[in-house]
C-alpha cells in the first residue's frame, strides 16, 4: 500500500497531459517471475553486451539503457515511459508552474525568440521588454540555429543570477542591449476577461497556480460586474492539456455545493478513489457554460465530465480527446522517474472517457479556416482531428466507439470570429435557447447548433 502520495498529471508531448500519481514508497510487490522470463532478461543482458562490443560506433551506455527502458514501456500505451533526471526536474517545474527567469511568454519568428507578452511585474516587464520584441542575443550567444526549447533554457536559471538580452524592436535604429537579474517566476495558468454582462475565464493548464487565479479572476469579475449586471459565467478549458489532479478537483468543487467530482479504479477494487466536492458555491449558483474541444485532455475532461453530470453546467463545443488513463510516477535512482499506466478515472455517473472524450451538450464546430489549411498543405475538405482513440497503442476505452475520440482544437484568435466562445455567449444573454440550457433532469443527446 502506498503511504504517502501526491497526485498530478504529467505532461505528454501530443499535447494531451496524462494523469499521474507520484509514489513516494514502493506501491505494491511484484509477482515473483517465472523462469521463461529470466531467460529472457539473459538474452537481454548479451544483445546489450553485444551492441557495447561490436556496434561500428562507441555507443553511449546511458542512452542504451534509457531507450531499451522506453521501449519496454511505450510498447503498453502511449503514455507509460521513463524519465531521466533532467526530464523528471522539467516536469516538476511545470506542475509547480514556479521557476527562476525572466518572466516572458515567447514564440518563434524567422529563426529568432519573439516576445508574446512579459509578464507583469517579472523582471522582463521591469526592464522594459515589450510585445514583438526579438530576442537575438542571449549572453552573447546567438539565438539562431537554437530550438526555442534550448533559448528558453538559456533564459532560465538560478534566481538572483543574471542574463543579458540583446534586442530588436521595431523602429529601434540600433540592437537594445539589457541585463535582467532573474527572479522567482509565477507561470499564470488562468486568464480572465469581462465579456459585456459575461465573466470569461479561461484555463490554460491546471497547475499549483490555478486555483488561486481562479480564485482572483472570480473575484475581480464580481467586482466589475456586481449582482444582477452579471448574467454568468463562460469556463473555457478548450486545448487545455491538463495538469495536477488536486487543481482539477478545486476548480470543480468551486463550482459545486456536494457530489461526487471523478473516481480513479485500477486492476484491484481497494484501488478506487474517490473525490467529493465541499459546500459552497464561488459564482452564487450563476449560469455557466463549459467550453471543450479537441485540446481538451485530462484535468480538463474531468472538470467538464464532472460539472455536466451534476448537472450544474452545459457543455459547448466539440469532443474532448478523450485521456483517461492514470500514470503513476514512480522515483527511481539518480533522480529519474518511471511513469507507468496504473488506472482509469471516471466522471460521476461512471463514465469512462477513455478512448472516448467528453461528448457536448451542444455541439458547436468551429471550422479551420482556408489560409490555415493551405499552411498545413490540406485540401479544402480535409480536417485535422485529435483524440486519444487515434494514437497508436492506446488503450481501448471500456466506452470507445468507431467514431473515437476527439475533434479539431482551432480557436480563432480574436474573440469575435470564435463561433463557440460566441454560441456560449448568446446563451447565457438569452439570445439563444437550446434544451440543453439551462441544464435539468437527465443528460440528452447531444444537440447541434444551427
Amino acid at each position: 500500500m502506498i503511504r504517502k502520495l501526491s497526485i498530478l498529471f504529467a505532461g505528454a508531448l501530443m499535447g494531451a497531459t496524462a494523469m499521474t500519481v507520484i509514489a513516494t514508497e514502493q506501491s505494491g510487490v511484484a509477482n515473483a517471475a517465472g523462469s521463461d522470463t529470466y531467460r529472457q532478461l539473459a538474452i537481454f543482458g548479451d544483445v546489450f553486451e553485444r551492441v557495447r562490443a561490436q556496434y561500428v560506433d562507441q555507443p553511449d551506455d546511458q542512452k542504451l539503457v534509457e531507450s531499451a527502458i522506453n521501449g519496454m514501456l511505450t510498447s503498453l500505451d502511449p503514455h507509460s515511459s521513463y524519465m531521466n533526471a533532467e526530464q523528471a526536474a522539467d516536469m516538476r517545474t511545470e506542475t509547480r508552474g514556479e521557476f527562476g527567469g525572466l518572466g516572458i511568454e515567447v514564440t518563434m519568428e524567422n529563426e529568432l525568440v519573439k516576445v508574446v507578452s512579459p509578464f507583469e511585474g517579472t523582471p522582463a516587464d521591469k526592464a522594459g521588454i515589450l510585445a514583438g520584441d526579438l530576442i537575438a542575443e542571449i549572453d552573447g550567444q546567438q539565438v539562431r540555429g537554437l530550438t526555442l526549447s534550448d533559448a528558453v533554457d538559456k533564459m532560465k536559471g538560478d534566481i538572483g543570477t543574471k542574463v543579458e538580452l540583446t534586442i530588436l524592436r521595431e523602429g529601434a535604429t540600433k540592437p537594445i542591449r539589457i541585463s535582467l537579474v532573474r527572479d522567482e517566476i509565477k507561470v499564470p495558468s488562468v486568464r480572465h476577461s469581462v465579456e459585456g454582462d459575461v465573466g470569461y475565464i479561461k484555463l490554460i493548464k491546471f497547475n499549483e497556480q490555478t486555483t488561486v487565479g481562479l480564485e482572483d479572476a472570480i473575484k475581480d469579475i464580481k467586482s466589475k460586474l456586481p449582482g444582477d449586471k452579471l448574467k454568468g459565467y463562460v469556463l473555457d478549458l478548450r486545448r487545455n492539456p491538463g495538469g495536477l489532479l488536486d487543481e482539477a478537483v478545486s476548480v470543480s468543487d468551486a463550482f459545486l455545493k456536494s457530489g461526487e467530482i471523478v473516481s480513479t479504479r485500477g486492476r484491484n477494487p481497494e484501488e478506487t478513489r474517490r473525490y467529493n466536492a465541499r459546500s459552497g458555491d464561488d459564482i452564487d449558483g450563476k449560469p455557466l457554460v463549459v467550453l471543450v474541444n479537441g485540446g481538451s485532455a485530462s484535468a480538463s475532461e474531468i472538470v467538464a465530465g464532472a460539472l455536466q453530470d451534476q448537472r450544474r453546467a452545459t457543455v459547448v463545443g466539440s469532443r474532448s480527446f478523450g485521456k483517461g488513463s492514470v500514470q503513476t510516477i514512480i522515483p527511481l535512482g539518480a533522480n529519474g522517474a518511471l511513469r507507468l499506466t496504473t488506472a482509469l478515472y471516471y466522471t460521476p455517473s461512471g463514465r469512462s472517457i477513455q478512448g472516448r472524450g467528453i461528448e457536448p451538450d451542444i455541439a458547436v464546430e468551429q471550422p479551420l479556416p482556408d489560409e490555415i489549411k493551405k499552411q498545413m498543405g490540406l485540401d479544402a475538405d480535409e480536417q485535422v482531428v485529435r483524440g486519444e482513440s487515434s494514437l497508436r497503442g492506446h488503450i481501448t476505452g471500456e466506452s470507445e466507439t468507431e467514431e473515437g475520440s476527439g475533434s479539431l482544437d482551432y480557436v480563432p484568435p480574436e474573440k469575435k470570429d470564435d463561433l463557440q466562445l460566441q454560441y456560449a455567449l448568446d446563451l447565457l444573454r438569452g439570445v439563444k435557447t437550446n434544451a440543453a440550457f439551462p441544464p435539468h433532469g437527465d443528460t440528452a443527446e447531444a444537440t447541434t447548433a444551427n
